[in-house]
């Protein structure tokens, strides 16, 4: 375990996994897959019955289906667990207005607009914020990219900064930071 160890005596209560899976697919395409699942570690009491521990709350699907320039050309929804049978199971399909969406700038608002409240599931639509992360890092390695176009990931985290060492080393063309000091540039060694 990478935290420390807890300073009280803890009870586990709620249990959340997330797992998504990038494909490559054999017609050029990208499928990535997520699954959310939501279990309570005691008896919960949710749409009118009481879920024994263990049984999940939640069990949901979203696949979405994208090209090389990471456009939303399919996407499929479907819950096999849910606190409310026969309600929240009706929104899936409508989470097909993915499709025409592009994973970039923007996309987490036009999400939010299309797919955000009562117009969606708000497990579905969490896990269509992270099917876009995971498809960028299904294509990291792939060389789709064009070697003289920004790298996406650049300025997205601390470590990333285009004014900062990270960038200044491994990426140089994209550094904005000021001039080494002492001959300390960047290499591209490591």
């Amino acid at each position: 375990m990478s935290l420390s160890e807890p300073k009280a005596k803890r009870e586990p209560l709620h249990r959340r996994t997330i797992e998504i899976v990038g494909y490559k697919r054999d017609d050029g395409l990208y499928d990535i897959e997520g699954r959310l699942t939501d279990r309570k570690d005691v008896e919960f009491p949710v749409g009118g019955r009481v879920k024994p521990p263990g049984e999940p709350v939640h069990d949901m699907w979203l696949r979405i289906t994208v090209d090389r320039e990471l456009r939303i050309v399919d996407a499929q929804a479907s819950t096999d667990a849910m606190p409310y049978q026969g309600e929240c199971d009706r929104i899936a399909p409508d989470y097909a207005r993915l499709v025409g969406m592009s994973i970039g700038p923007g996309y987490l608002r036009h999400l939010k607009e299309r797919l955000g409240g009562v117009h969606g599931c708000t497990h579905v639509t969490e896990l269509a914020a992270s099917l876009a992360t995971a498809a960028f890092q299904t294509f990291a390695g792939q060389g789709l990219a064009p070697p003289d176009r920004r790298p996406p990931q650049l300025d997205r985290c601390h470590a990333l900064d285009s004014h900062g060492p990270v960038v200044a080393r491994f990426y140089p063309r994209w550094y904005r930071g000021a001039a080494p000091v002492d001959g300390a540039g960047p290499s591209e060694n490591h």
